[in-house]
């Protein structure tokens, strides 16, 4: 027989894949784009055979039907990093979340600190030697994939086949359900004149050679916008985007002077365009791996130049970074900024930068604040913060004493908050 056929004899309907998931199993699903929505939703359709199933996972995009008000007794999400699908579960207190660097989170179900009994993993169709790519989301899966006592794979024949350290074997999978189904996408919008502003600064500190990381949003965006003039900048990073092709089509983004990986684009997952999708699709040009490896901050430090950007909640005025919470709400998680940032900091040149406006949208509230909210958790510390960025400026942090960053924070702030942070300050005389 040859693989073909066993590969067939995997293939199951809906029903029979979801059915191998027992009460009080704990199980993983794949999230960003390969989000496995067919899987999610077949197995809420069994929520009345099945009771206290934890539900592991990063950012899930889309709608949840697993976290929705009512199937807290048969699912319960331990979110390892909080997205608009679980926000409200999470603050409603019917899902738990966990705060952990996206670098470290493959290691918990390596070493069974969450051992996982069934995966679901959205999957490329095999390949001639009966491979199947990750896609579009490497990050955690592979990991619960070769932990979990069991593995269910949406394969969509719309998923790209992306390379790198991102293939499972076929014979490594027990059930397969086959679909043919549009990836979730990410819209680009239009940056914001103030985003612009923050972007410009940064990217003044953007060195000919730099590699760069960037995340999701309208200041990365912005950043990859006004680049022109830049040579040979590269990119190893968690997410790839829209933004991060227009740039290699432009000229600005090869590769070609990275001390590690050269030639290569590094990442661990793609969001964005269905255009984005097709680009990257058995494209060599993007080499995709793990979270423990693209975050891992001893290997993003060999990369000479590594310029990490990274957007924060608040930050107080001694340079505590408060980016996973509102106060004691939980709005998002860990995820790699604490790994890019130190990386950063480790490297040859490198530049750590916490980016974000100086205040909320209606301009009431200051973001750069005397102490961060009662409840706020700290996710990168001050001995970790380089430099801050605002639409006023930036301001340089490190080696600088608490009296010496208070100033510099204060001076890229919004003016009518000046006088209140100086207060602040005169107090710690």
């Amino acid at each position: 027989m040859n693989w073909i056929d066993q590969y067939k004899k995997k293939i199951v309907s809906l029903d029979e894949a979801v059915a191998v998931v027992k009460s009080g199993d704990r199980i993983f699903i794949s999230g960003n784009a390969a989000t496995p929505t067919l899987l999610a939703e077949g197995l809420a359709k069994r929520k009345d055979d099945l009771f206290d199933v934890e539900v592991n996972h990063i950012l899930l995009l889309g709608e949840d039907p697993l976290s929705q008000p009512g199937m807290e007794r048969h699912f319960r999400h331990n979110s390892l990093f909080v997205g608009a699908a679980d926000r409200e579960a999470i603050a409603e207190g019917r899902s738990d979340y966990v705060p952990v660097h996206l670098s470290e989170i493959p290691n918990l179900f390596i070493d069974k600190i969450i051992p996982i009994d069934v995966a679901f993993v959205h999957l490329s169709p095999p390949d001639e030697h009966g491979f199947m790519s990750f896609g579009v989301e490497c990050a955690a899966s592979k990991a619960a994939s070769e932990s979990a006592r069991l593995v269910v794979a949406q394969v969509n024949d719309r998923m790209p086949r992306t390379l790198g350290d991102v293939f499972i074997h076929f014979s490594k999978v027990h059930k397969v359900v086959e679909c043919s189904e549009p990836l979730k996408t990410l819209k680009e919008g239009a940056s914001s004149e103030l985003e612009r502003r923050i972007a410009a600064h940064i990217a003044n500190l953007v060195e000919d050679g730099s590699t760069l990381q960037l995340g999701i949003g309208g200041i990365p965006d912005a950043v990859l916008a006004l680049l022109d003039g830049k040579k040979d900048l590269g990119i190893h990073t968690e997410m790839v985007s829209d933004g991060v092709v227009k740039a290699i089509e432009r000229g600005i983004i090869t590769n070609q002077k990275k001390t590690l990986h050269p030639g290569k684009v590094v990442a661990t997952f793609v969001l964005g365009s269905d255009n984005l999708y097709q680009y990257v699709h058995n494209n060599p040009l993007f080499e995709m791996h793990p979270c423990q490896y693209t975050n891992n901050p001893f290997v993003i430090s060999q990369n000479a130049k590594m310029v990490a950007i990274n957007s924060a909640i608040e930050v107080d005025i001694t340079g505590q970074v408060c980016s996973d919470s509102i106060g004691s709400r939980i709005y998002s998680g860990f995820g790699g900024q604490v790994d890019f940032i130190r990386g950063a900091g480790y490297s040859k040149g490198g530049k750590p930068i916490i980016a974000l406006p100086s205040t909320t949208k209606d301009g009431k509230i200051s973001r750069l604040v005397p102490q961060l909210k009662l409840g706020a958790g700290v996710v990168t510390t001050r001995a970790d913060v380089h430099y801050v960025v605002t639409e006023f400026g930036v301001a340089s942090l490190h080696g600088r004493s608490l009296r010496q960053r208070a100033e510099a924070l204060i001076a890229i702030s919004h003016p009518d908050f000046h006088a209140e942070l100086e207060r602040s300050l005169g107090k710690s005389k």
